[in-house]
């Protein structure tokens, strides 16, 4: 289903600015998440990405997506450059410039770790986010503060939790267990100052453009704990050696990080529950039994 002329008729001016519009044309639809629809654009002889949904069933999740991505960038991460969001209708829309496709190798694994060890070697002042975002199709809190251990528990942790319980995913024993790994969180990672996160840092939200160069996409950013970043690159795999050898070597992790691997996942994990149902019921209790 391509968008219609009246969408595009629309994003044509805020695109031309103070120049002469011309005219937007469908390419081809491409692949961007369940939730989207999303297409390839061009304008004379320029290229954009253009990510469409339900603003009613979503509201702000691409003016979040936006300024989560300009974030990631005025912290020298690579990310595509927005052009605009907003809405029209019943729809929101993304628009960035496209990222011409390159192939993957082991250089370009290691150059997606040093940027995610730089972006990471940023530091807060408080963990949280001035705005709230969503993570996949959820919404997501980001209120902020300087335990990391209410955030963690109090914006990632609980709302996961009740929304399981509330739709019969968990039962009141499993509550009762994550109400007792909340309450033993505090003394269960190393505490760091603030880092600014990707946040939903699997396979899938990074690109290998012309050239080798990754490129960050898809954030659900917030300054969090850098270790929840690379909990999740082992969750779905997509990442080699190169890439935790290039970040380790930048930005040294504290002794005992693998084990805390399912600590993190727990919040995507929940995430994955809350969406897709039981199957990742497994999951869930396994990675809890490893701490409660």
């Amino acid at each position: 289903m391509f968008p219609d002329d009246l969408l595009l008729k629309h994003i044509e001016p805020l695109i031309a600015g103070d120049k002469e519009r011309i005219p937007l044309r469908v390419m081809r639809e491409v692949s961007g998440g369940s939730i989207n629809n999303c297409y390839q654009l061009k304008s004379g002889g320029r290229l954009f990405f253009l990510k469409v949904n339900d603003h009613q069933r979503f509201p702000g999740m691409f003016d979040a997506e936006k300024r989560g991505l300009e974030l990631l960038g005025k912290y020298g991460a690579p990310v595509p450059a927005v052009v605009t969001s907003g809405s029209f209708s019943t729809r929101q829309f993304l628009l960035m410039e496209w990222i011409a496709p390159g192939a993957g190798n082991h250089l370009s694994q290691a150059a997606l770790g040093r940027e995610l060890a730089a972006l990471h070697g940023h530091a807060g002042i408080q963990f949280g986010l001035d705005h709230h975002n969503y993570m996949g199709s959820l919404a997501q809190r980001n209120d902020q503060g300087s335990s990391f251990t209410d955030f963690f528990v109090t914006c990632r942790l609980l709302p996961q939790v009740k929304l399981a319980a509330d739709q019969r995913l968990l039962d009141s024993s499993l509550v009762k267990r994550f109400g007792q790994l909340c309450t033993a969180f505090h003394g269960l990672y190393p505490h760091e100052k603030p880092a600014l996160v990707h946040g939903d840092f699997w396979g899938g939200n990074y690109l290998i453009a012309d050239g080798g160069k990754p490129v960050l996409i898809d954030p659900a950013v917030a300054w969090s704990h850098r270790e929840t970043d690379l909990a999740m690159t082992r969750l779905f795999g997509g990442f080699t050696e190169a890439f935790y050898a290039s970040y380790i070597e930048l930005f040294p992790l504290a002794a005992g990080w693998q084990s805390r691997i399912p600590l993190w996942n727990l919040y995507p994990l929940l995430i994955h529950l809350n969406l897709f149902g039981t199957g990742y019921l497994g999951q869930v209790k396994a990675a809890l039994a490893r701490f409660v």
